[in-house]
């Protein structure tokens, strides 16, 4: 297998991947409305879509491997997303200073990309993606010690997931329970089975109908199935320049690349002994092009207008964009410029809603990032936060389970500033982790005490079930009033406002010395009002905060303390 067949697979698995994201999203057991298996993992593959959109045909499948690992670690969103970012880290270790690849080597690649993602998750589950992966891995090297070609080995991979996928239900109880597969699981086939039609028969699997394109593989076609792709063009113009070194240049070729990523995205700068190569995407061409200038004198340059050719090609081919993904993209695509760390510390929380941005504001947060249930931010929307907060140690509050690992992914991302992921899971852990930030203190220190205080709080949550569900003895139906405490399911309610006034009371103990009640954008502030005055007269010694979050989803959030 060449570089060129494995762009292709990697561009039909984002495609079907697309296609069929809606259909992952709908196998969350749970009925809270934060099913986004498949959108993050449409959203992550699609990274890397995007960037081979630029790659030279004539590249190897290890610098082809290398740039797929690259864009989907910096594009994983969620921890699915993260997974599979890992799975094809792995894989391109496995591809790394190869022309092309035999069965061997991609059993191999395989393996080292089940390898990375376990020891990725601190308590790894059986029953999940990671099964899928490990099995469907273990296949591809009976594959090669029998001696198959690359073509029969990825469609036993495939079998195998798939075969996998089908026992989830017997190793997690909760799945048999819901009557569903693990989503994270189904996902990850629905990429094999897209790498597998360009593997295979040479046909690039189309964004929308379900059946893989008939013609060929060729230049034509690549051009028209990436554009098919989703693609979200946040700079207009694709700028590509060669500059010819200058002898007496001692500049280093990292500065260029980190003054063209202030610029844009989807940067690409390589060189030899002789020129520099350049690829960037930005709205400011004639900057990119005098910082060029800097290393020597230009020999080519190329600049195109995307918006406008994504808009031709739209046109011809009758592409239906995927809205949702586009707007969800524009949302989290938050702007930071990088700053210098001049600052011991500084502090980065992943916020949902204008209340709750601004109250980590007033706590000290030099940044925030937009995210949260359903629309989990990537590992490169962190990064950025976190060049951009100028401090030597930088700690990062995810405050959502589904976001620690995409941040811990920051760490070895970034090399010019000290960043920890405090492990907080809820907008409550964070605020209480915040709080107890003390200056005097060794950043060891108080790595320390905001871990301690994050885990003594108890958080509570009211949102509606996006689903029809039972869990033992409770059935749900779908647009149900539910109460969460830490995670787990409590009771229904007919009303948001009855739900937190009885989660609240079952919250309270006798330690317990703060009350704080976040309502979210679909709370009117009059009903706030009156079970903030309805819970400071039933709790008159305890200190009692309300605050308007504006977050989505939950009608609550409630920290205990």
């Amino acid at each position: 297998m060449n570089g060129i067949v494995f762009r292709n697979a990697v561009i039909s698995a984002a495609n079907n991947m697309l296609k069929e994201k809606h259909t992952v999203d709908d196998l969350n057991i749970f009925p809270v409305p934060d099913g986004d298996t498949g959108t993050n993992m449409s959203m992550t593959i699609g990274a890397a879509a995007r960037v081979l959109r630029e790659t030279p045909e004539n590249e190897n499948i290890a610098q082809v491997s290398k740039q797929v690992a690259s864009a989907m670690l910096r594009g994983a969103r969620g921890n699915s997303g993260v997974i599979i970012s890992l799975l094809f880290k792995g894989i391109a270790k496995g591809f790394e200073d190869k022309e092309t690849v035999t069965t061997a080597d991609l059993a191999n690649a395989l393996q080292l990309g089940v390898e990375a993602a376990y020891d990725a998750v601190a308590k790894p589950t059986e029953g999940t993606i990671l099964t899928v992966a490990r099995l469907s891995a273990l296949k591809a090297k009976e594959c090669a010690e029998a001696e198959k070609s690359i073509e029969e080995t990825f469609e036993e991979v495939y079998k195998a997931a798939e075969a996998t996928l089908k026992t989830t239900p017997d190793l997690l109880p909760v799945l048999k329970r819901a009557g569903v597969v693990d989503s994270g699981g189904k996902g990850l086939c629905v990429i094999y089975e897209g790498m597998l039609s360009v593997i295979k028969s040479g046909q690039i699997f189309d964004a929308e109908d379900t059946q893989p394109v008939l013609n060929p593989i060729d230049e034509t076609n690549y051009v028209s199935a990436v554009a098919e792709f989703d693609d979200v063009i946040n700079f207009t113009y694709c700028t590509e320049f060669i500059v010819g070194k200058d002898i007496p240049c001692k500049l280093k070729i990292k500065h260029l690349r980190s003054a063209l990523e202030k610029l844009g995205d989807c940067v690409v700068v390589v060189e030899d002994d002789e020129i520099i190569k350049v690829h960037v995407h930005t709205d400011k061409p004639g900057i990119a092009l005098q910082h060029g200038l800097d290393y020597g004198q230009l020999l080519t340059v190329k600049v195109e207008n995307m918006k406008e050719q994504h808009r031709r090609a739209e046109e011809a081919a009758g592409i239906v964009k995927d809205k949702e993904a586009e707007e969800k993209q524009s949302e989290l695509d938050d702007e930071f410029e990088t700053a210098e760390p001049v600052d011991e510390v500084g502090f980065v929380a992943v916020t949902a809603g204008e209340g709750v941005s601004n109250l980590f504001k007033d706590l000290g947060c030099n940044n925030t990032v937009s995210g949260g249930q359903s629309m989990n931010p990537s590992t490169e929307n962190i990064m950025r936060a976190v060049l951009s907060t100028g401090a030597r140690n930088v700690f990062v509050l995810p405050n959502n389970k589904n976001i620690i690992m995409a941040a811990q992914q920051v760490v070895p991302l970034v090399d010019d500033r000290n960043v920890i992921i405090l492990p907080t899971k809820t907008i409550p852990q964070g605020m209480s982790a915040m709080l107890s930030y003390d200056p005097d203190l060794t950043v060891e220190g108080n790595i320390e005490i905001m871990t301690s205080a994050a885990a003594d709080v108890d958080t509570g949550q009211v949102t509606f079930a996006a689903r029809d569900s039972e869990f033992g003895s409770t059935k749900i139906k779908e647009n149900d009033i539910i109460a969460l405490e830490n995670g787990k399911l409590l009771f229904t309610e007919k009303t948001p406002e009855r739900a937190v006034l009885k989660l609240i009371k079952g919250m309270v103990s006798k330690e317990t010395a703060f009350i704080t009640i976040i309502y979210g954008e679909d709370t009117p502030s009059e009903k706030a009002e009156a079970v903030n005055a309805q819970i400071c007269a039933k709790y008159p010694g305890i200190d009692i905060t309300l605050v308007n979050g504006g977050q989505p989803i939950y009608y609550y959030i409630v920290s205990v303390e």
